[in-house]
């Protein structure tokens, strides 16, 4: 059995499969609210998933809970354990890890393609997934690939998917496996707002049905990835 900690920034942005896939695997798992600051320590947790959220990474003046999380990853990515950061996750893991965070040049909501670059297929987290996947996408920031990281992804919208480091210890993704319908749902009634239809933004429409399409292979793909990760070592 793992302990599996959960850092979660909205209530409308939970774990979705991640936590079906942890009761499954029979882990223990806590989820904490970032926003109120309670965040754990090494000792508590063998996995650390960082989930996404409507700010920013750098959003520190507006969410003063950012420093204390970001001191929380640290202490995480130093103490030895697995480190899965999603979405804003994977930017604030970024950020901990000395990159940049940065608007990217333009939003991507929806569902696209992602294809793993040659580090990508070589990887024991990244390899067993197909050389290219459809994920669902929300963001309008990307995350520079920290140094001592690899970049292992790409779509066309954004250049910097997903990063490994530590050989696949501590793993960040742009773009999101996790979500269920439930998860689709509560980000239209939330954030609806956003999906004003661009090159890289599709309609409410298409953004609901998309996950009915791909999303029972994109939790297959996450159980791949986590149980690849759970190896690690």
């Amino acid at each position: 059995m793992m302990r599996v900690a959960i850092i979660e920034h909205a209530s409308f942005e939970g774990a979705g499969a991640i936590g079906a896939w942890a009761r499954e695997r029979g882990n223990d798992t806590r989820t904490v609210d970032a926003l109120r600051g309670d965040f754990p320590t090494p000792d508590q947790y063998d996995l650390l998933v960082v989930l996404g959220g409507p700010m920013g990474a750098g959003d520190e003046a507006l969410n003063p809970w950012l420093a204390a999380e970001k001191r929380a990853i640290r202490s995480a990515v130093d103490s030895g354990a697995l480190v899965l950061g999603v979405c804003l996750g994977a930017q604030i893991l970024a950020d901990v890890l000395g990159a940049k965070v940065s608007r990217n040049p333009e939003p991507e909501i929806g569902w696209f393609p992602v294809v793993l670059n040659e580090n990508g297929r070589r990887s024991k987290v990244f390899g067993g997934l197909p050389v290219s996947f459809v994920a669902g996408q929300w963001h309008g920031d990307t995350f520079g690939i920290p140094g001592g990281a690899i970049l292992t992804a790409s779509s066309d919208a954004c250049v910097n998917q997903a990063f490994e480091f530590d050989g696949g210890r501590v793993v960040g993704v742009q773009f999101h496996l996790e979500w269920t319908a439930r998860d689709v749902e509560a980000l239209v009634a939330n954030c609806g707002a956003d999906l004003v239809p661009a090159t890289h933004v599709v309609k409410v429409e298409k953004f609901i049905a998309g996950e009915r399409v791909h999303g029972p292979e994109c939790r297959r793909l996450l159980y791949s990835l986590l149980d690849a990760m759970t190896q690690f070592g």
